[in-house]
C-alpha cells in the first residue's frame, strides 16, 4: 500500500481543488471537501491503473504535508 500527500484547495466559487504532488496530472474537484477527497482517491487508482497499463512505473509517495502555524 502507498500513500500519496494530497493538497486540497478552496477554490473562488466555493468548491474544492486537490491535487497528488507525487502524481502529475492527477487532480481532482467537488463541491465539499468530501467529495473533493472521493474523487482524488477515484482520481489517484484511474491514474495509477493507467501506468500499470502502459507498463510505466509506479512513482514513490515522496511529497511530506505539514501545517506551519503563524501568529501575526
Amino acid at each position: 500500500m502507498i500513500k500519496y500527500a494530497i493538497v486540497i484547495e478552496k477554490a473562488a466559487d466555493g468548491g474544492f481543488g486537490a491535487y497528488a504532488p507525487d502524481l502529475p496530472g492527477c487532480i481532482g474537484m467537488g463541491a465539499t471537501k468530501e467529495e473533493v477527497l472521493q474523487n482524488m482517491a477515484e482520481a489517484i487508482q484511474f491514474h495509477l491503473q493507467g501506468l500499470k497499463e502502459e507498463g510505466m512505473p509506479i512513482p514513490a509517495s515522496e511529497s511530506e504535508v505539514e501545517n506551519l502555524v503563524f501568529v501575526s
